[in-house]
């Protein structure tokens, strides 16, 4: 194994990070906070318990137990944003945590031992366990997202679209990409538009 895998995982949850932002940016503030019901999790909470989850666990990550003590896992799940400001805060400061430590990992680093309630990972397996709980919660954010919104725009291939779509793509040459580069370039294409 070479640091191929830690460019591809890095890449993978920056796009699950976009598909939130996309979703965040298609709501009215207003519809961050709506929940289903009493047992349902509103966008908010779900950013609140993402945050809350990043901070703990990579926060000082190959030295520190990740379930953190003065992390409030329980409290993840009372809302107590008063802005879409406020949560987009906390969003970015999970993911900025995240984010530096992953980028600070070495291949070597891949087959140490961390500790989460006591229980031994391999880097390797904390990496994969969270590449399956955050996506899991960000299919949640964009699943209400839908639901919410006066007008979705597709944040993947649109209904009706595919047939065009795989004939765009296979009239090119074969070639090695990772499946989020044109994702990832197109968002980083539009920030630099807006600036």
């Amino acid at each position: 194994m070479n640091n191929g895998y830690l460019e591809s995982v890095i890449k993978q949850f920056e796009y699950y990070k976009m598909l939130g932002e996309k979703t965040f940016s298609q709501l009215e503030d207003e519809q961050l906070f709506w929940q289903y019901n009493v047992e349902s999790n509103s966008i908010a909470i779900i950013v609140k318990h993402l945050s809350g989850n990043m901070l703990s666990r990579w926060t000082d990550f190959l030295t520190t137990d990740g379930e953190k003590e003065w992390r409030d896992r329980d409290g993840e799940f009372e809302n107590n944003f008063t802005s879409k400001q406020e949560m987009l805060d906390r969003w970015n400061e999970g993911w900025q945590v995240f984010l530096d430590t992953l980028n600070s990992l070495s291949e070597s680093d891949l087959i140490k031992i961390i500790y989460i309630r006591n229980q031994g990972h391999t880097v390797l397996e904390a990496i994969n366990r969270q590449l399956a709980h955050y996506p899991y919660h960000i299919g949640q954010i964009v699943f209400i997202g839908k639901m919410c919104a006066q007008e979705w725009h597709s944040l993947s291939i649109p209904k009706g679209n595919s047939k065009d779509y795989n004939a765009q793509k296979f009239s090119q040459e074969k070639h090695k990409v990772h499946f989020t580069d044109e994702y990832l370039n197109n968002k980083n294409n539009n920030e630099n538009n807006q600036n």
